[in-house]
Formats: structure tokens, sequence, C-alpha cells
């Protein structure tokens, strides 16, 4: 959920292909454990994270995912943690290559800085791979049936079903603005958008309110209605015992080298 676009549901491949025919909580699991297996691997094991990018590639092939989309989504969120990743190089340990003033680029620095881009790159491609191909309620009912606390899916449920009216409603002050002349200039702009920021929260606030008391109303009771829930198949069994040998695999060569 790092940008609206998200929710377009860009890709036309979708429907088809292995990775769409395994059950939703199947691919949120083996999504989750290649996550973790890459987060956790430490710095500087690239051969571990070679193998894990095998398993990524093969992702893609069995998921018919677009590789342009896929690569502009990532794009888009590595402007949010880039800010972090400049923070890692100027780390203090091994051997200084650049120094002015109190800024430093050392050796240890530049293995943070790789290790760190590359662990969120592998991550955010798998996170992305599954958006993707998985419908937002789809995903939601797999976080379900693996045991989430329902207070955590209710949350997420909420913030899916009500990003469009916040949408709505922002673009609505914004073509008012501009109908009324008040976007001519870039002080104004700014201003205007902290005015519409302020008053957006609001307006959430309000109408979140009012959004709940009529789901109460209606029988809401704090969890999502239960829906038939796919059963697990052989494919779905295969594709949790490949992940798990590969990640295996990863750390025998991470453990052995």
């Amino acid at each position: 959920m790092l940008h609206i676009a998200t929710f377009s549901r860009e890709n036309t491949g979708q429907n088809s292909g292995f990775w769409q025919k395994l059950a939703p909580h199947t691919r949120v699991l083996v999504t989750l454990l290649l996550v973790f297996a890459t987060a956790l691997t430490p710095n500087g094991s690239w051969e571990t994270w070679g193998i894990y990018g095998l398993g990524l590639i093969i992702l893609i092939l069995i998921s018919r995912v677009t590789i342009s989309v896929l690569l502009q989504r990532v794009a888009i969120e590595f402007v949010f943690i880039g800010v972090v990743l400049l923070g890692t190089l100027f780390r203090d340990g091994g051997e200084i290559l650049w120094s002015w003033g109190f800024l430093r680029i050392t050796s240890e620095g530049l293995l943070v800085l790789g290790s760190v881009a590359f662990k969120a790159f592998l991550c955010l491609c798998t996170v992305n791979i599954l958006v993707l191909t998985t419908a937002i309620p789809d995903l939601l009912q797999a976080l379900v049936t693996l045991k989430t606390p329902p207070l955590l899916v209710a949350i997420l449920a909420s913030m899916y079903r009500y990003l469009a009216v916040l949408i709505a409603e922002f673009n609505s002050m914004r073509r008012a603005a501009i109908a009324r002349n008040l976007m001519s200039s870039p002080r104004w702009q700014r201003l205007l958008v902290g005015h519409m920021i302020g008053s957006l929260f609001i307006r959430t606030y309000e109408r979140g309110d009012r959004i709940y008391q009529a789901m109460l109303s209606r029988g809401y009771t704090g969890s999502l209605p239960s829906l038939q829930v796919p059963q697990s198949k052989l494919n779905d069994y295969l594709a949790i015992i490949a992940i798990v040998i590969l990640i295996l695999w990863g750390q025998m060569v991470h453990l052995l080298r």
C-alpha cells in the first residue's frame, strides 16, 4: 500500500499462470517466507541473495507479471526509502574512502548500502508480484485464513475501502481551487495543499464515524464476513516445499562460504 497505483490492477496476465492457480493464502505464505528470508540474511551475503534472485525470476515467469509495470512500482517505492538508504552510506567502520568535514564514506558504509538496497529491491519486487496478481479482497481473506489478528485485518480492509473516498474528496477540493484560480503560484499551491490536507483530515474523521455507525446498524461485528476459502491442493504444497528448499539452499550457501 505504498502508492495508490497498487490498486489499479494494470497487469493483463493476472488471471492465468501457475501462480494465479494457487490459493491466495498460499501466495501470501510463499511471499512472506521469501521476504523474511531475504531481509534477515546478514549484510554481504551476495551468493545467498543471488539464489533468492533466481527464485524471484522464476516467480516472475510463472506469474506472468509485466516487467515494465513491476519496475515502475518498485521505482516509485524506492523514492520513499531512498533517504534511509543514503543514511546507511555514512556509517563508521572500515576503510575511509572519502571525507568532507564530518561526512565520511567508508567501505563498511558502501557494504551496508549495497546490501540494504539489494534486499529492499528483492523484497519490493516479491511483494508487488503478490499485489499485482491477487485481488485485495482475496488478500484480506488470505490473512484471515493465516490467523492474522482480526483487528489488523479490519484496519486494512477499512483503509482499502475508504481510499477511493479520500481520493475523490481531495480531487474535488483541488478542482474547486483551480476553478477559483487559487493555484496560480507555487506559494499559493503550498498554502492550499496544507489547508486541503487539514480539511481532508477533519472530513475523514467525521465521515469515518458516520460510516462506522452505519456499519454497526447493519450488523458489523468487527470482522470480515466469512467467505468460502479455497482449499489447498497439490500445487499449493509443492509451491511451499519449493520455497522452503530455496531458502534452505540459500542459507546453506551463506553458512558454508
